[in-house]
């Protein structure tokens, strides 16, 4: 009798295992989206007043993408399907599970635009929590240290002015950021975000991978490594630029296995932000090859406009959103190693410096398969100071961690100039870059610098940015000679600021006519981050210099 049970459980499991591994997931595109229900002068009924403040506020028209998809048809292809996961407006599809011998039916509906496999077999429990994969999606690479000094985090901060961010009163208060991965545990538990529960700073949350499940404060760490880059505020381990934001938490990335479904999950997770009112969607993603062969991407595909990720990011750009995603750790590949959505236009790809801030090896470069310069700024990203889910700090290298500081620093500059649309901040943000006016496909238009990128236009009091009439060169600098091309008198006052606003040199200069640069004699200085500043009666200028 033991025997026979055993037997008959084990004849049970594989005709379980059989029906569940029976099952694949494809997404169903539809031709057309009918609509019996919806209006564009009911706009309420299908987005939130958050969302369309944002469109207003932006004087973003709706569209058909808005409208959801059609319920007719979620009712007609039923039959054929196991489960339907959830739809997409802004893609026209549905994600469903369904025995193969079952897609004829659905490609042979006349509203049905085609049938995708996305994924074989349905989502295993089992499988739920893995280690980081080391092929598409994330990348990563940790190495776990101890704090030795009281703030091992400041470089980081330094190279892209995010305390002169919070100085000035900007910590992304009012915007709101959702960042997609693949977990976040801990995040519930660490004091470095406690605030954003105590302010009830969290507004959404889903988890768009595991049916079910309500948890987003589980699955695999890297969602909390990337959040603590942005949201961290614990004086001791980690202080991070827009702890004062508002946070939408999606889980998207399926771990243990890469398919396209992720892809969707993404598109979905960034509709269901939208209808929230989000700002600014961080994604520390990334997709080039897959698990099946026939679903990977191409260099050509790379092109702004095949990869569904890709479509979903454009989409979400043209709804106003600040799109930053990795640039893809594929740099030892050479040229044209993105991954995707940073091929998207509208959006922001962020590569990774290392220390002596030229491009860590691993950093994707472009160009796009359409020629455009890739990534369009980038930051620190090489030893990183974050958080763990234990709330350990440690360090890691990665694009998946460059990105996030540049998120919270679009949050605080948004926060300090509200009138701004997506498109004047990314303007800004690339403007304000070290390699502006010499952009290339290592590093794009450089790093970017809160100061430049706020106060460049606010006051000629405080900058006056007359054409050809402001160079400081060169730059990095490579000797102790500075040249500084600036203002409309024979004599200047000069200062070399660190990035704790240390004054290192003050100098009074003089030159004997207006059409010679200033010079200055530097000291010995090492590798890093620095700001020269220029004033001549009320004209000041202040500009960052890199040493390397």
């Amino acid at each position: 009798m033991v025997n026979f049970n055993r037997y008959f459980l084990v004849f049970l499991l594989l005709i379980f295992s059989s029906s569940v591994f029976g099952q694949n997931r494809y997404a169903v595109h539809f031709k057309f989206k009918p609509q019996d229900s919806y209006s564009f002068n009911s706009p309420e009924e299908f987005l939130t007043e958050k969302s369309l403040d944002r469109r207003q506020r932006q004087q973003i028209p709706l569209d058909s993408l808005d409208f959801p998809v059609s319920q007719k048809y979620l009712e007609l292809i039923k039959p054929s399907v196991d489960f339907i996961l959830y739809s997409t407006h802004w893609l026209n599809a549905s994600v469903v599970t369904a025995d193969p011998e079952n897609v004829p039916d659905l490609e042979s509906l006349p509203f049905v635009e085609k049938v995708v496999l996305v994924a074989p077999g349905n989502f295993s429990q089992a499988r739920l929590n893995s280690n980081i994969r080391g092929k598409g999606g994330l990348n990563v690479n940790f190495n776990i240290s101890s704090k030795k000094n009281s703030s091992p985090y400041d470089f980081q901060n330094q190279v892209l002015g995010i305390p002169q961010m919070h100085e000035a009163g900007f910590k992304g208060k009012g915007i709101t950021i959702a960042v997609f991965d693949a977990g976040f545990p801990g995040v519930n538990q660490i004091p470095a975000f406690s605030h954003l529960f105590e302010n009830d700073q969290i507004v959404g949350t889903r988890d768009f991978v595991h049916v079910g499940n309500d948890d987003v404060y589980s699955k695999n760490q890297h969602g909390t490594n990337v959040l603590s880059l942005i949201a961290a505020n614990d004086d001791e381990l980690l202080v991070s630029g827009a702890p004062e934001s508002n946070y939408i938490l999606c889980i998207t990335e399926e771990v243990p296995t890469e398919y396209r479904i992720e892809e969707y999950n993404w598109v979905k997770a960034a509709e269901y932000a939208d209808s929230l009112g989000v700002d600014i969607i961080n994604s520390s993603l990334g997709y080039w090859d897959f698990d099946d062969p026939g679903m990977d991407y191409t260099t050509d595909d790379l092109d702004g406009e095949t990869a569904v990720i890709t479509r979903g990011a454009s989409i979400a750009a043209t709804k106003g959103i600040l799109v930053v995603t990795s640039a893809g750790n594929y740099g030892t590949r050479g040229a044209s190693s993105l991954t995707a959505p940073a091929d998207a236009r509208g959006i922001l790809a962020i590569g990774a410096v290392k220390s002596d801030l030229t491009r860590a090896v691993f950093s994707s470069m472009g160009p796009t398969a359409d020629g455009r310069i890739k990534p369009d700024v980038s930051a620190f990203g090489e030893q990183v100071w974050l958080m763990r889910s234990n709330g350990v700090v440690s360090r890691g290298n990665g694009t998946s961690f460059s990105a996030p500081q540049v998120a919270a620093l679009a949050a605080g500059l948004w926060q300090g100039r509200p009138e701004w649309t997506k498109d004047d901040l990314l303007e800004n943000l690339i403007r304000s870059s070290h390699l502006m006016e010499e952009p290339d496909n290592m590093l794009g238009f450089g790093i970017p610098d809160f100061y430049k990128a706020y106060y460049g236009e606010i006051l000629d009091v405080v900058t006056v940015d007359r054409e050809g009439n402001w160079k400081v060169y060169p730059n990095p600098i490579d000797g102790t000679d500075l040249f500084i091309s600036f203002g409309s008198n024979l004599n200047g006052q000069f200062s070399l600021i660190d990035m704790k606003g240390t004054i290192l040199k003050k100098e009074s200069l003089s030159r004997t006519n207006l059409e010679i640069p200033f010079v200055v004699n530097l000291p010995e200085i090492r590798n890093g981050v620095y700001f020269v500043q220029m004033q001549s009666g009320k004209e000041i200028q202040r500009t960052k210099l890199m040493k390397r």
